[in-house]
């Protein structure tokens, strides 16, 4: 049954709302980015990418046979392991053919650990509810960075390094380096650095956003199928000798470090249109504009790449490039408002979502085109503040989407509905029996908004023509993304509590079934989810501030705090926090971003 609120009531939530924001204005202009093992391995083969860009609204066939399903991790089972690929005598592969290799559940090789963007780690068997309190668990070590860790840390079972078999935790930070350690003892494997010879980190421009400096931003992505022993995909931001800024996009060795597959690529676009970045009918990328905030999406063979602005400033575009994974060459790149201005794909740092059919994102405050063709796509084809779909396709073109009735009202007072990330529901059955595929989104309005993934909506002037919409659910707005585990999702807003929100026939509950104690402060949190399978579940997130701190709460009831990094005094404290920050957990350890490194948490005996 589709659950949708009357008219009077948007209209009049939207009013309530509309002076919290602009109240909220002076805050989030300056806050708000605008920019060895015992698992047994499965088995995963890659995908292959393609060929050039060019603009459409009409819907692409799937190279993919599924449909509207969402990822869940995989079963331990057994796999193989196949010879790797050739490397040139210089460190640098000419090119990738995706090979059959080991996988692990314990794995965590994007953002937020799916494509789907969960956020839960099923096959955790270490940490419980039992041993999850300041007696049992705590700080076991830092590992120190040459700069703020804005990107997810990453996680590897059991690769093969020299002679030895590590679990390896990947980190990247702002300053353009790379480094991977050995995520059982802390040793540090090996280093890099990503900027070119001659050049150094971006200086922030003066905006807060992304500050003292700006290198390696967005989360990167693993593919353990490429390369001789799997690959590391980043994008890296770099400024030379002359004052030029650069963006490129590397593939990494992940046992060596080094280059691969002829890397690393500048990044580069033009586009028909007359919007910001636009002359004589053409737009062309501005690296000095523009910065990747959100985490990289590996779909099929394709790299996808999602492009803000440093604090909403400068004639700008957002943009959506895609490269090929095997040759990191550019396959597509699609601005979101060609014709109009602004549309920043951010989301706080969280990653695009896909269900291996379908590209899913939310951009930021920008042009709008309310002047709709039969289809119901803006004929100027400029999405601004939109909940956007893609065929997940080397060339991605617009299938569907979804815009708030109000949306140029919320852009013109930066209610900005990229200010969170989407995330993708499994299967869901509503109460007359039909099977609904769902995505959830939300940004700084109060709003959780969730649509039909078959027919997201389009744009009416009058309603919401989506599936449900929960008005002023969220205190204070969303910057992040929430995580779903056992039938219930978690968002945590900003100076709002962490909720927990069931879901029954397809519908998200009105009110939280529990919340904690405490209001995160901005921007929120991001949880994270362990469990193993369904049982002892726990929801971890990670608190911004002077002192960072990472909590610990039973999934079934956010009341009960299992444990938070104060409560042993200075003992597991790790420095200031970091904002956009979201906890990774793998084989009995939780890894959390921050300023000059990654502190890791797990069980002290």
């Amino acid at each position: 049954m589709k659950s949708l609120h009357p008219k009077f009531a948007l209209r009049a939530a939207y009013q309530h709302h509309l002076f919290k924001i602009s109240m909220r204005l002076l805050v989030a202009m300056c806050l708000g980015s605008c920019g060895g093992s015992n698992n047994s391995p499965t088995t995963t083969t890659g995908g292959a990418g393609g060929t050039s860009a060019s603009p459409s609204t009409t819907p692409a066939p799937s190279t993919t046979s599924p449909t509207n399903t969402t990822p869940t991790p995989a079963p331990t089972a057994s796999g193989t392991t196949t010879a790797p690929g050739t490397t040139t005598p210089g460190g640098t592969s000419t090119g990738s053919t995706p090979t059959t290799v080991q996988a692990y559940a314990t794995d965590v090789l994007m953002h937020h650990n799916d494509l789907a963007r969960t956020g839960q780690m099923l096959s955790e068997t270490t940490l419980t509810l039992a041993n999850v309190n300041s007696t049992a668990f705590g700080k076991l070590r830092f590992l120190p960075a040459d700069g703020k860790v804005d990107g997810q840390p990453l996680f590897v079972t059991s690769l093969t390094i020299g002679t030895a078999v590590h679990n390896v935790v990947y980190v990247v930070t702002e300053h353009d380096s790379i480094y991977a350690y050995d995520a059982d003892s802390g040793a540090a494997l090996w280093q890099i650095s990503l900027a070119g010879v001659g050049e150094t980190s971006s200086a922030d421009v003066g905006c807060t956003d992304i500050t003292p400096e700006i290198g390696i931003t967005s989360t990167p992505v693993i593919d353990r199928s490429r390369g001789p022993h799997g690959v590391l995909y980043a994008v890296a931001m770099t400024t030379d000798g002359s004052g030029n800024v650069h963006h490129r996009l590397h593939a990494i060795d992940l046992a060596t470090g080094a280059e691969l597959f002829g890397g690393p690529t500048e990044i580069a676009a033009t586009y028909p249109g007359s919007g910001s970045e636009g002359a004589n009918g053409l737009l062309t990328f501005n690296p000095a504009l523009h910065t990747v905030r959100a985490a990289l999406t590996l779909v099929n063979g394709t790299i996808y790449m999602g492009w803000t602005a440093h604090c909403m400033s400068g004639n700008y575009n957002g943009w959506l490039m895609a490269y090929s994974a095997d040759t990191l060459k550019q396959t597509g790149a699609l601005p979101v408002t060609p014709n109009g201005t602004k549309g920043s794909i951010w989301m706080a740092g969280s990653g695009m979502a896909s269900d291996g059919t379908s590209i899913y994102f939310v951009d930021g405050n920008g042009t709008f085109g309310t002047t709709l063709n039969a289809q119901g796509f803006p004929v100027d084809g400029d999405l601004g503040d939109t909940f956007v779909k893609l065929s997940a396709l080397p060339t991605p073109v617009v299938t569907d989407y979804f815009a708030m009735y109000n949306t140029v009202a919320e852009s013109d007072v930066d209610g900005d509905f990229g200010s969170g990330g989407p995330m993708l529901l499994p299967d869901q059955t509503a109460s007359n029996g039909t099977v609904k595929h769902l995505a959830l989104g939300a940004g700084k309005d109060t709003n959780i908004y969730v649509v039909d993934r078959d027919n997201m909506g389009k744009f009416s002037p009058t309603s919401n023509n989506i599936w449900q919409e929960l008005i002023g659910v969220l205190a204070d707005g969303i910057w992040g993304s929430p995580a779903y585990f056992n039938h219930v999702v978690y968002y945590g807003g900003q100076t709002d509590t962490l909720k927990a929100i069931p879901i029954t026939n397809a519908l998200l509950a009105t009110a939280p079934s529990s919340q904690s104690a405490l209001q995160f402060p901005y921007p929120g949190a991001t949880p994270a989810i362990s469990a193993n399978g369904t049982s002892n579940g726990i929801v971890w997130a990670a608190e911004n501030g002077t002192t960072g701190a990472l909590h610990a709460y039973d999934a079934t009831n956010l009341a009960h705090e299992l444990y938070n990094s104060n409560q042993a005094g200075t003992r597991d404290q790790f420095g200031a926090g970091n904002k956009f920050i979201t906890p990774m957990i793998s084989e009995g350890k939780v890894f959390v971003g921050a300023t000059n490194g990654v502190a890791v948490f797990g069980l002290l005996n």
